[in-house]
C-alpha cells in the first residue's frame, strides 16, 4: 500500500484526561491517513492514556488551573502557565507546525496561546453542551471554532462537527444491540471518572442489594471503581451475591459498551457520543455541583431523544436506583427501542468533519505560500 506524502506537522493540544484526549486520538488518525505529521502537546496526566495515541512526538507541557484559588496558589498557577508558554514558543520554533489544534482543558492555553501570537492557523475543539473555561480564554483568538454539540451560542466562525470518536469506537458500533429476552442474562456496565466510580462504588451494589433474588441471578456486572474501592466494591457483590467484574480501568471500553444491555455512567461529553455511535440506552447521573452544568447539558442532548435517563446524583437513591434496574431487566424491548433512539444521534463520521474543518484553515496559508514561490 503506498504511504500518502507527508503534508506538514499539526500540532494537537489536549488536557492530561480521556474526555480532552479521546477526541485528539480520533482526529489524530484521520489526519495521519490523509498524509499529515501529528505531533501531542498535553501534560504528565497523559501518560495514563498517551501509550496508543498516535503521535509522532508527545510534548508536555507545563500548564496549572487558574480559577476559584488562593491568591498565592493562583500566583504559582499564573507562574506554571507563563513557564509553559515560554517552553511551548520554543517548541514551536523547533517543530514548526502548519497549524495547532486546541482541545480543551488548562493544558492547552499555553501552546495554543503560542501559536496564536506566531500568526499559525488555530483551531479549538469544545466537546461539551457548554464550552469549557479554557476554550473560552481562546474562542475570540483562534481562527476556527467546532463543537460536539449544537445548543451553544455559537460566533459567526463556528462549526458543528460533533464529537470525533476512536477508530475502537467505530468498530464496536458495528455490534449490533445484543437481544435478549426477559429471563436472559442482563449485562451491566457502570463507569465514570474519578468522582463517579466514587459514587456508583457506594450506590450501585445498595441498589442491587434491593433486586430480588431472580434478578440478581440474571444480572452480569462490569464495574469501574477507585483502587482504594474496588476490594470493597468486590466483597459486597459477592456477599449478596451477585457476578460482577471490578476493575480500577477498562483498556477496552468501547467493547464493553457494546457488550452492555444498559450502562450506567456520568455525562461527559464523551461518553455521552460513544454511547450514541456505539447505540447504547443508558442512565446518566451528571457531576453534580459544576459551575457549567455541562454534563447536565450533555446528558440532555441524549435523553430529549429518548436515548438515555437522566437522573440528578441527589435523587439516585439505592431504592431509586433498584427500581430503574428492575424495570430495565423486565423490559427488553424498551431498551432495545432506547438504543436505536441513542444511535440516531451518533456522529461517526465527526473526526473527519473536523479534519475536513482544520485543512480548511490550513489551505488558505498553503495556497498562499504556493503563489509567493510561483511569483
Amino acid at each position: 500500500m503506498v504511504q500518502p506524502a507527508k503534508r506538514g506537522i499539526i500540532l494537537l493540544c489536549a488536557g492530561g484526561t480521556g474526555g480532552h484526549l479521546f477526541p485528539a486520538e480520533a482526529l489524530a488518525h484521520v489526519l495521519i491517513a490523509r498524509g499529515h505529521s501529528v505531533h501531542l502537546a498535553t501534560d504528565e496526566r497523559a501518560a495514563r492514556y498517551s501509550g496508543t495515541f498516535p503521535a509522532e512526538r508527545i510534548h508536555f507541557i507545563r500548564s496549572a488551573t487558574i480559577f476559584g484559588r488562593s491568591p498565592l496558589v493562583l500566583a504559582r498557577a499564573l507562574f506554571a502557565l507563563a513557564r509553559g508558554y515560554l517552553q511551548a514558543r520554543s517548541l514551536l520554533r523547533q517543530i514548526r507546525p502548519v497549524a495547532a489544534i486546541g482541545f480543551g482543558g488548562y493544558p492547552t492555553l499555553p501552546p495554543m496561546l503560542a501559536a496564536c501570537h506566531a500568526g499559525l492557523p488555530t483551531l479549538i475543539h469544545d466537546a461539551n453542551a457548554v464550552m469549557g473555561r479554557a476554550n473560552r480564554v481562546l474562542s475570540s483568538r483562534v481562527t476556527r471554532i467546532a463543537v460536539g454539540f449544537g445548543s451553544q451560542n455559537l460566533p459567526e466562525h463556528a462549526l458543528v462537527t460533533g464529537n470525533p470518536v476512536r477508530p475502537a469506537v467505530i468498530e464496536a458500533a458495528q455490534t449490533p444491540y445484543p437481544a435478549r429476552a426477559a429471563g436472559d442474562p442482563f449485562r451491566l456496565l457502570v463507569f465514570g471518572g474519578s468522582q463517579g466510580a466514587q459514587f456508583f462504588s457506594n450506590a450501585v451494589p445498595e441498589a442491587v442489594a434491593q433486586l430480588t433474588g431472580g434478578e440478581r441471578k440474571l444480572l452480569q456486572i462490569v464495574q469501574q471503581a477507585r483502587p482504594e474501592d474496588k476490594g470493597r466494591v468486590a466483597a459486597r457483590y459477592r456477599e449478596l451475591p451477585a457476578q460482577a467484574v471490578v476493575e480500577t480501568f477498562f483498556a477496552d471500553l468501547p467493547k464493553q459498551i457494546a457488550a452492555a444491555h444498559l450502562t450506567i455512567a456520568r455525562g461527559g461529553a464523551g461518553t455521552v457520543s460513544e454511547l450514541a455511535v456505539i447505540g447504547r440506552p443508558s442512565i446518566l447521573v451528571p457531576l453534580p455541583h459544576a459551575i457549567d452544568q455541562d454534563q447536565a447539558r450533555n446528558a440532555a442532548a441524549l435523553a430529549e431523544n429518548g436515548g438515555a435517563w437522566v437522573v440528578r446524583q441527589s435523587e439516585l437513591s439505592p431504592e431509586r436506583l433498584a427500581a430503574l434496574l428492575s424495570e430495565a431487566i423486565a423490559q427488553p424491548e424498551r431498551l432495545a427501542e432506547a438504543a436505536q433512539k441513542a444511535q440516531a444521534l451518533g456522529r461517526p463520521d465527526a473526526a473527519a468533519a473536523l479534519a475536513d474543518c482544520v485543512e480548511s484553515i490550513i489551505a488558505p496559508v498553503a495556497g498562499g505560500q504556493d503563489r509567493k514561490n510561483q511569483a
